[in-house]
C-alpha cells in the first residue's frame, strides 16, 4: 500500500478544523490549567489514537460496499458534518474536566484519557474519520486524523488562551462547515460522474 500525501493532508485538515471548536479542545485546555500539560497530552493522545483505530476499522468495512453506495453515504455524512458545524453556537467553553488539582502521571493520564475517550464517541471527527477511511484508504486517514487530533490537543495545551482571545470559534466552525459542505458536493459529483 502506498501512502497518498493528499489523503493524509485532507484528513489532517478536515479533522483539525472539525476538532478545534470541539469540547475536547476546551477539556484539554481546562485540564492543562490544573494538571501537568505533558501528562494531559499523553492521555488525550492515547484516547484519540484508540478512537481513530475504531473509526478507521469501521470505515474500512464501509469500503467493502459498492462504490456508489460508499460515495452516497460519504456525501450524506459530510453534509451532516457541515450542518452540525454551521449550526453550532460555539459557546461550549465551560466544559469542566474536574475542579481539583490532580498530580502524578497515572492519575493525570487516566483522567485525560477517560475525559476524551468518553466524550469522543460518535463525535463528528470520529464519523468523518470513518468516512475518509472508506474513500481514501485506512492508513493515510489514520495518520492524518491522529496527527490532527493530537495537534489540536497540543495546541489547546500550549496556546489555547491565545486562540480563544484572537480567533472566534464561530469563525473556525464556519470554515470547517464550508469545507465539509464542499466535500459533500464533491463526493456527490464523483458518485454520479465516475
Amino acid at each position: 500500500m502506498t501512502l497518498d500525501p493528499l489523503a493524509i493532508i485532507t484528513a489532517f485538515g478536515l479533522i483539525f478544523l472539525a476538532e478545534l471548536p470541539d469540547k475536547t479542545m476546551f477539556a484539554s485546555l481546562a485540564m492543562g490549567t490544573r494538571m501537568r500539560p505533558l501528562y494531559v497530552w499523553f492521555g488525550t493522545s492515547t484516547a484519540f489514537i484508540v478512537h481513530v483505530a475504531i473509526a478507521v476499522g469501521a470505515g474500512s468495512l464501509l469500503g467493502l460496499l459498492p462504490g456508489m453506495a460508499v460515495k452516497l453515504v460519504s456525501a450524506a455524512l459530510f453534509a451532516f458534518g457541515a450542518f452540525v458545524l454551521l449550526r453550532s453556537g460555539g459557546d461550549d467553553a465551560d466544559d469542566e474536566a474536574g475542579s481539583r488539582t490532580v498530580t502524578g502521571f497515572w492519575p493525570v493520564y487516566t483522567t485525560a484519557f477517560m475525559a476524551v475517550f468518553i466524550s469522543e464517541w460518535g463525535d463528528l471527527t470520529q464519523i468523518t474519520t470513518a468516512n475518509l477511511a472508506a474513500t481514501n484508504g485506512w492508513l493515510p486517514t489514520a495518520i492524518g486524523s491522529a496527527a490532527a487530533l493530537m495537534s489540536v490537543s497540543a495546541l489547546a495545551l500550549l496556546v489555547g488562551r491565545f486562540i480563544a482571545k484572537r480567533v472566534p470559534l464561530k469563525t473556525v466552525q464556519r470554515v470547517g462547515g464550508l469545507c465539509m459542505a464542499g466535500l459533500a458536493i464533491w463526493t456527490l459529483v464523483e458518485a454520479f460522474t465516475l
